[in-house]
C-alpha cells in the first residue's frame, strides 16, 4: 500500500514541480523555476501530493486579492468579490490512478471554507478540448460562468466556479 501525504510545497520541490508542469504543456502554460518562485510568492495555497515521499502532483492557487496579472484571474476578479483561483493543478501520469487531484481539491475546498472564500474558480481549455479536466471539475460541481479566448486566440477556456 502506498503512503499518500499532502504538504506545503517547498523550494526543494520546485525542480520536480516544473518538470511535472512541463509534461502537461498541452493543458497548462509554460513555467520555469524563476516563474514558479513568482507564482509561489503570490499563492495562498501551494501544496504537493507525495506518494511514498515522491512528489507526484501539485496545486497552486491565489486569493482574489493577489497582485496577479493573468487574463483568467482578472476575469474572475472583475466579477466575484472573493474567491480562490486555481492557477494550475498537475498530476504525474505515473500516478494518475491514485486520486491525487481529488485529494488536493478536497483540501483546497477545506482551505477556502476555513478562510471564508465562497468560491473556488478555475478554467480549462475547451478549444482544444480538455475532456479529462471537464469531467474532473464536473465531479466537484463546477459551473461555467463564461468563456474567453486566450494565448493570442489559440485557446478558448471555460471559466468555472464552484461554491466552497
Amino acid at each position: 500500500m502506498n503512503q499518500v501525504t499532502l504538504r506545503n510545497a517547498e523550494p526543494s520541490d520546485f525542480d520536480v514541480i516544473v518538470a511535472l508542469n512541463a509534461a502537461e504543456l498541452q493543458h497548462t502554460s509554460a513555467m520555469d523555476v524563476a516563474r514558479l518562485r513568482e507564482l509561489d510568492a503570490l499563492a495562498c495555497y501551494h501544496k504537493v501530493a507525495c506518494i511514498d515521499g515522491t512528489v507526484a502532483a501539485f496545486l497552486l492557487a491565489m486569493r482574489h486579492d493577489a497582485a496577479y496579472a493573468n487574463d483568467n484571474f482578472g476575469w474572475f476578479a472583475a466579477r466575484l468579490p472573493a474567491f480562490v483561483y486555481v492557477d494550475r493543478i498537475v498530476v504525474s501520469a505515473d500516478f494518475a490512478r491514485h486520486r491525487l487531484g481529488s485529494l488536493l481539491y478536497t483540501d483546497l475546498f477545506e482551505f477556502a471554507r476555513a478562510h471564508r472564500l465562497p468560491h473556488v474558480t478555475c478554467e480549462y481549455n475547451i478549444v482544444p478540448a480538455n475532456e479529462p479536466s471537464r469531467r474532473f471539475h464536473d465531479k466537484f460541481d463546477f459551473k461555467e460562468l463564461g468563456t474567453q479566448w486566450v494565448a493570442g486566440g489559440s485557446k478558448q477556456v471555460s471559466l468555472q466556479a464552484a461554491g466552497a
